[in-house]
């Protein structure tokens, strides 16, 4: 999908979401929900030195609450894509400081931070990523197969069901459609059992109606699996699936919203780029 290009939502997609039974994670007392699932502190990004640098985080200090979905939007070349890189410790701040629960990835070498990567964070990109070789179930438990581990089968079977693709599984991703590759690699980022999920633009590549499928499915894992996403995306349509969206403009917050829609995206986007 190109970028300009808009989804085409269900109209109903977000009903009863807002006042859905709690879950037990969200019956949870409020000091177990206290530490946010992500945070940047003061985070400061720069690129290049001298006359040529490039400040794209400029003292960005936000927080990510578990069991959340959370959107970030910006104009070109506000930082979002830069500061989820840096949140998912893709990528190392010029100064300040991002979080993963409790631990500052400041501290952490190369070693550490790859294996805090692989045990607690989950990775969904607007390129599939899908090994081209290997069967939707391959894909799916690459990850776990690549640090010696086996997928928790209960988890397993809860995931598949929740991506809808039991009977693709055997598939290979030349026999995917595109809406489906991408649930593959969802369910890929969710087999680990995460402690938060980033998506990168993850309906850029899609048509509108394997779009809401993919952005339903991320719905459905806050809601049902109790999941944490991080989402960048352009488009104000596929915000509305989230509980929340952040709004970056040169590189530093610019105001955040709740409950959104599309259309109320789209004005506060108007007025960003304005």
């Amino acid at each position: 999908m190109s970028p300009m290009q808009t989804l085409t939502a269900p109209r109903a997609h977000n009903t009863g979401r807002r006042h859905a039974p709690p879950t037990p994670a969200q019956a949870a007392p409020a000091a177990a929900q206290a530490a946010p699932a992500a945070q940047a502190l003061d985070a400061v990004k720069v690129h290049g030195k001298g006359s040529t640098a490039v400040r794209a985080l400029d003292s960005v200090s936000v927080s990510f609450d578990a069991g959340r979905f959370t959107a970030i939007m910006g104009p070109s070349g506000s930082g979002k894509s830069t500061l989820m890189h840096c949140l998912a410790g893709l990528d190392r701040l010029s100064g300040g400081q991002v979080m993963i629960g409790g631990t500052d990835l400041s501290t952490l070498n190369d070693k550490a931070l790859t294996v805090l990567r692989r045990d607690r964070v989950g990775f969904i990109f607007q390129a599939f990523n899908l090994v081209p070789t290997l069967s939707a179930a391959e894909n799916i438990t690459l990850p776990l197969a690549l640090a010696g581990r086996k997928a928790e089968r209960a988890w397993y079977d809860t995931v598949i069901s929740a991506v809808g693709l039991a009977d693709r599984l055997s598939h290979r991703p030349s026999e995917l459609s595109g809406g489906q590759a991408q649930r593959v690699a969802c369910a890929r980022a969710l087999v680990s059992r995460p402690d938060i999920v980033f998506a990168d633009e993850p309906t850029g590549n899609l048509d509108s109606r394997a779009s809401a499928e993919v952005l339903g499915f991320m719905r459905r894992s806050v809601i049902e699996l109790s999941q944490t996403i991080v989402m960048v995306t352009h488009d104000p349509v596929a915000a509305s699936y989230a509980d929340r969206v952040v709004f970056l403009a040169d590189g530093r917050v610019a105001g955040e919203m709740s409950d959104p829609t599309a259309a109320t995206v789209l004005d506060h986007m108007k007025s960003l780029e304005a």
